[in-house]
């Protein structure tokens, strides 16, 4: 009986045993299937640090909302009056904030440049396309000047500190010849500074003003209509007109022979009268004999 029992004690440890190892290995399986399908878990970018982070962020470039603009445009119109229309151009620019530039002005032709604020040449310009009898030519130029801007922008913070530089090293020379080579460059890069700076206030008026560049040709205006002038009334109304022209003709006629009348009538009057007192009186008839 003891045989049999530490034999069945013997047989159920090796069981045991068994069992706990299968499932030690199943548990390993498992967890290394798991961990090659996920694969390793990045770890989560802390917030405001890390490459990650600097890569989401990105500053917004300049000029990028703020485009910056430069318009014209150029208009052509007919017109029976040249000055009228010009005097009305430049009436316009100047109810609108701008003012007028070069102009050139004749009976048959006028050109003028017209500066307008930016923000309202559209205003400007249908105002300006009803002047005249007709509009030959419309056109509209946009140019984007933002990377001039920025550029320039850049070129004239960089020469400041060039020329800050320069000054500073003037400050500490001491030789004649270090002065003399310090100055001449000092004023090579204050030229360039000052072509820099022109060249920003350039781009800053073709933006901030827009200009109109007008063409204005003489045409002959149109021929009024004809009337019609028949029946009873546009007979009566041409009688009268052919009798005021014949007698506004004859009125002309008198009031050119008027002033030689003035002498001619006095000297046949005296004409006249000479000769009847010159002429000789003849004899009496004599009286007839019955």
């Amino acid at each position: 009986m003891r045989i049999r029992w530490r034999a069945g004690l013997a047989a159920a440890g090796v069981v045991f045993v068994l069992a706990g190892c299968s499932a030690a290995q199943e548990g390993k399986s498992s967890t290394a299937a798991d961990s090659a399908g996920s694969g390793p878990v990045p770890a989560a970018p802390q917030q405001g640090s890390g490459k990650a982070g600097q890569e989401k962020v990105t500053a917004p470039q300049p000029g990028a909302t703020d485009r910056k603009l430069a318009r014209s445009a150029r208009l052509e119109l007919t017109a029976p009056k040249v000055t009228d229309v010009v005097a009305q151009a430049r009436g316009i620019a100047e109810g609108a904030g701008g003012y007028t530039g070069q102009e050139s002005t004749g009976d048959e032709l006028a050109t003028l440049n017209l500066a307008v604020p930016a923000d309202k040449l559209d205003g400007v310009l249908d105002q300006l396309s009803h002047l005249g009898s007709s509009l030959v030519k419309r056109e509209l130029n946009t140019r984007d000047v933002t990377e001039q801007v920025i550029d320039v922008e850049a070129r004239l913070a960089t020469q400041r500190a060039s020329v800050e530089r320069i000054r500073a090293l003037l400050a500490r020379a001491t030789s004649v010849s270090e002065i003399a080579s310090v100055e001449s460059e000092l004023t090579s890069r204050e030229a360039t500074l000052e072509s820099l700076e022109q060249q920003r206030n350039s781009l800053a008026g073709s933006v901030a003003m827009a200009t109109v560049a007008m063409t204005v040709r003489n045409v002959a205006a149109p021929p009024p209509p004809s009337e019609d002038h028949s029946g009873f009334l546009g007979g009566l109304a041409g009688g009268w007109h052919a009798f005021l022209v014949f007698g506004g003709g004859l009125l002309t006629v008198l009031g050119a022979v008027a002033p030689f009348l003035l002498f001619l009538v006095p000297l046949a009057w005296l004409g006249r009268w000479l000769y009847r007192r010159r002429r000789p009186v003849g004899p009496a008839p004599e009286p007839s004999e019955g």
